[in-house]
């Protein structure tokens, strides 16, 4: 398998035929001891496309390999193809394909307790197997994607003889056989680090710094991507001291990069019970008896995908370190539409720390990127309610050993046939099972009280987990004997005779029903506004707003709904409804609640969000000028809160950030449209700061088109500034320059100067970022005049900087102080520590380059202790970089390559392109 596919008797080779008959015998190799099915072999040898006589042709192949295996002596036993009811099994102990056997010495040599001598004669023999192209000779995608797994196995297994070879101080062999490995292999960052870290030992860290240089190079040539953090710890280690960190004697697997490793699973569902052959299934495929690195999980809504496939990722969370990714794609969800891949895509390279400005625009670049990320680390994805393969396919890694499972209602046989995933069917709970789901909710004594009574629950329930966990809930609310509710659910035998029929919708329907008419009044209102609120989940107070409660009766209403199943409680104290309870939340609503009830909620729904996003950006933004379409009072009951301090108001802004955004959706849908636009702008300053440049493109595009349906030109040509100024930092700077001059056009019609004032200052800044200077000096001073003219000290002070910046730039440094000293002197007298910093940094500029390096230095720590307090790290390592060029100006080295070092650890840590400017003037000065 490891080179051509080949069978040998001892030392003599098997006969074999065409290649379509070697494709059978891989795909039986693979799974050997496992059965495989007909048509899983039919997708493999024709590639999703078997011809109409597939099975005759196929059972042919078959054929002549029992006769070809007939005179192979394995060790003293026959090599038999049997025929199973699950499909063909090739019998054959597994150490005898050397593909197994890899495997098994690469898992031997992860033993802890092995010494790295034993350690690297293990890796040796499991690397002496290999022959070449593996499956060599087979055609089709399948063998395509097995050969993408494999290589991608042998590169972890070098690199970890590697590292034991290095611990032994073999350094020399390293060097020799990882050169010509790279050269096959020339994206491989694991192979590289172990290289410099070879080469290093040995005394060459020019050639180590070399290596990376040219890795970095080849990365962003062909995927538009920076190294791993570790490869960039390798080579900081090198420029720093000559010596990458000593390796520890760790098991046999390759050293995993230093990045965020996103826990996203949910909690662990209480009373799991029975699957245990579904369990099984999936432990076999981490075990290497499948070759597969994605899995299915399909079946009836409520049969319990969920709940199992979150408690097995759990159970195995620990076999994928390097992180474990959770998505709710709400492929059958009825009150939203399903999740786009490219939004769950970014959500996940936000997880691994890809800073949101550093996001690619492109769809399919996003796509490329995340692969990337993933490629070689041991991450578990968990896509959990899947519509299609379409929605599912862009979310999938590259290969092992990352691994995929995905839940859906539909089979994804596409995504079986074509992606050889491994696809599991999740059927009704055995009575047994269902049995015991029950007595794991109530007690097994209170259950064998009243078998007859359990019995019938069973079967009314249809087996279906869902319904049985729903049903054990009204139980323990209740209080009621099991033979009670089991006569309730006898009464309602019309509504629940689409059990036994298998419509899902009208199963979960009946049982959410039972659970619902239990509720107090007041929680089942609650239950039916929840509808109305577009998720992803929902704090307490949001809830008191929702329903127009005061919060401890809001915290006692979602108990109630947490104890009934109707609602889940996350972690960090927040809730949110299951998809389908949503849905069914979202029905009631509508067929109970008055259109007027409705339009309250969502009103307060609405101005508990704004208002209190408004209340945090005033703490935020103290300087920044009052909103242009001011908030009205908000509507009763809608529960604003109002942080404390900017710390609380920081914390909020993040915790509610995407259901902001759902917000904002919400009041443009529902006829909002002022809501929407006053939303977009309190969210404006928030999105900018933290690097959400695409989700402040959106609500601004939002805002513009709330704006029109207004048929308010002021709200208008705000919306169409504060859009191109998203745009400009998305580097659309066409789209941002038409937009700008739409917008001051619009502020001129409408007299306004302070709008057309930082309408040129916005304009100043494209200007500035595509290098027309004079032009960017010009709308700068244009702006100075405006503000002046209407007498706002604020947009004086943030010009006078902006043209002092401009004339540094141009190299009028003089003018530059003067503007300057200006621009700081207004700044302090607003207490605007935002502008002050900023200005502290023009300033020191200025003095450096006028060759005033003392004052240069003290106006860049200024700034430093301001920006610090307000957390940019960004701008932080921004001045610490012209600090360094001062103090090396002044012959003070040894500072200059602290301020370089911290500099270079904050772009490191924000994985920032700036990062290679700064390493080389570090390097510079070693």
């Amino acid at each position: 398998m490891l080179g051509p596919v080949e069978v040998f008797a001892g030392s003599q080779p098997v006969a074999l035929g065409r290649a379509q008959m070697r494709t059978v015998l891989a795909a039986l190799a693979v799974e050997v001891g496992r059965p495989v099915a007909a048509e899983t072999l039919a997708d493999r040898v024709w590639s999703g496309t078997p011809p109409k006589t597939w099975r005759e042709v196929l059972y042919s192949h078959v054929t002549r390999i029992r006769c070809a295996l007939a005179a192979v002596d394995a060790c003293g036993e026959p090599v038999v193809l049997v025929r199973r009811p699950a499909g063909y099994l090739l019998d054959l102990d597994s150490d005898l394909v050397d593909l197994h056997r890899f495997r098994r010495l690469v898992g031997a040599a992860s033993v802890a307790r092995r010494t790295d001598p034993e350690r690297v004669e293990l890796l040796r023999s499991a690397l002496a197997l290999w022959r070449g192209t593996p499956l060599a000779g087979v055609p089709g995608s399948w063998a395509d994607r097995m050969r993408t797994g494999w290589y991608q196995h042998r590169l972890e297994a070098v690199v970890a003889w590697a590292d034991a070879e290095l611990r032994l101080g073999n350094e020399q062999q390293v060097i020799v056989e990882l050169r010509d490995l790279l050269g096959e292999h020339p994206l491989a960052e694991q192979l590289a680090g172990v290289l410099m870290r070879a080469l290093a030992q040995d005394g060459r860290s020019a050639e180590a710094l070399e290596c990376f240089v040219a890795l970095r190079a080849r990365l962003a040539d062909e995927l538009g991507a920076e190294p791993a953090s570790e490869l960039q710890a390798v080579h900081r280690a090198i420029l720093r001291g000559g010596q990458p960190p000593p390796l520890a004697a760790t098991p046999a697997r390759p050293a995993r990069p230093i990045y965020p490793q996103p826990a996203q699973l949910p909690a662990a569902v209480p009373g799991f019970t029975g699957r245990r052959a579904a369990l099984a299934d999936l432990d076999s495929l981490l075990e290497g008896r499948g070759g597969q690195s994605i899995a299915t999980v399909s079946g009836t809504a409520g049969v319990g995908k969920t709940a199992l496939a979150v408690h097995w990722a759990r159970r195995v969370a620990e076999r994928f370190p390097d992180g474990q990714l959770y998505a709710n794609l709400r492929g059958f969800d009825g009150s939203t539409q399903a999740v786009r891949p490219a939004a769950v895509v970014r959500r996940f390279l936000l997880a691994f720390g890809v800073p949101a400005q550093q996001v690619p625009e492109d769809p399919e670049a996003q796509v490329a990127l995340y692969r990337s990320l993933l490629a070689g680390r041991r991450v578990l994805v968990l896509l959990d309610n899947a519509r299609d393969c379409a929605q599912v396919r862009p979310l999938l890694p590259g290969g092992a050993p990352a691994f995929c499972l995905v839940t859906s209602r539909n089979q994804l046989t596409p995504l079986v046939a074509v992606e050889g995933a491994h696809p599991l069917s999740l059927d009704l709970l055995s009575a047994a099972e269902a049995h015991e789901l029950l007595a794991s909710r109530l007690g097994a004594d209170r259950v064998d009280v009243e078998p007859a009574a359990a019995e019938q629950i069973v079967a009314c329930c249809a087996r279906l987990p869902l319904a049985l966990s729903i049903t054990a809930a009204r139980i323990r609310q209740s209080g009621v004997p099991l033979g009670v509710l089991a006569e309730d659910l006898t009464d309602v035998r019309g509504r629940l005779s689409a059990l036994d029929a298998g419509d899902p919708g009208s199963q979960v329907r009946a049982v959410f029903s039972w659970s619902y008419r239990a509720l107090t009044p007041a929680a089942a209102r609650l239950f039916r506004l929840l509808g109305v609120h577009p998720g992803p989940d929902v704090g307490v107070v949001a809830v008191g707003g929702l329903a127009g409660v005061p919060e401890a009766a809001a915290r006692a209403l979602l108990a109630e709904l947490t104890g009934a199943n109707l609602v889940g409680k996350h972690s960090s104290g927040r809730y949110a409804c299951h998809d389908l309870l949503t849905a069914y939340a979202a029905d009631q609503c509508r067929e109970t609640e008055t259109g007027a009830d409705r339009a309250a909620a969502t009103d307060r729904l609405i101005d508990h969000y704004l208002h209190t996003a408004y209340a945090a950006d005033r703490l935020l933004n103290p300087a920044r000028d009052p909103i242009p379409l001011p908030l009205a009072e908000a509507t009763p009951g809608s529960a604003v809160r109002r942080p404390a301090d900017d710390q609380e108001a920081r914390a909020w802004l993040t915790a509610e950030h995407h259901v902001l955004l759902g917000v904002a959706q919400l009041a443009a849908d529902t006829g909002h449209d002022l809501r929407a636009w006053q939303l977009a702008w309190v969210l404006d300053m928030f999105l900018h700061w933290r690097g959400f440049w695409h989700d402040r493109s959106r609500m601004w595009q939002l805002a513009v088109a709330s704006a029109e349906r207004l048929a308010d030109p002021v709200a208008a040509a705000h919306a169409y500034r504060d859009l191109a100024r998203a745009n400009n930092r998305l580097r659309r700077y066409a789209d941002s320059g038409d937009q700008l001059n739409r917008a001051l056009e619009m502020f001129g019609r409408a007299g306004d100067r302070t709008g057309q004032a930082h309408t040129h200052r916005a304009l100043a800044s494209l200007c500035e970022r595509q290098g027309r200077l004079r032009q960017a000096l010009h709308h700068d001073e244009r702006a100075l005049a405006l503000f002046a003219a209407v007498g706002h000290p604020q947009g004086q002070a943030d010009a006078l900087n902006s043209i002092g910046w401009d004339r540094c730039l141009l190299g009028d440094y003089v003018q530059a102080l003067r503007c300057c000293r200006q621009a700081l002197e207004l700044h302090q007298r607003a207490g605007d520590k935002w502008g002050e910093a900023t200005t502290w940094d023009s300033l020191g500029y200025a003095h450096h380059h006028l060759g005033g390096h003392a004052e240069a230095v003290h106006c860049y720590q200024r700034a430093l202790t301001l920006v610090r307090a307000l957390g940019d790290r960004y701008f932080e390592a921004d001045t610490l970089t012209r600090l360094a060029e001062t103090q090396e100006v002044a012959e003070d080295v040894r500072a200059a390559r602290e301020s370089l070092r911290a500099a270079l650890d904050i772009l490191l840590d924000l994985d920032h392109s700036d990062a290679e400017e700064v390493r080389t003037k570090l390097m510079q000065l070693q």
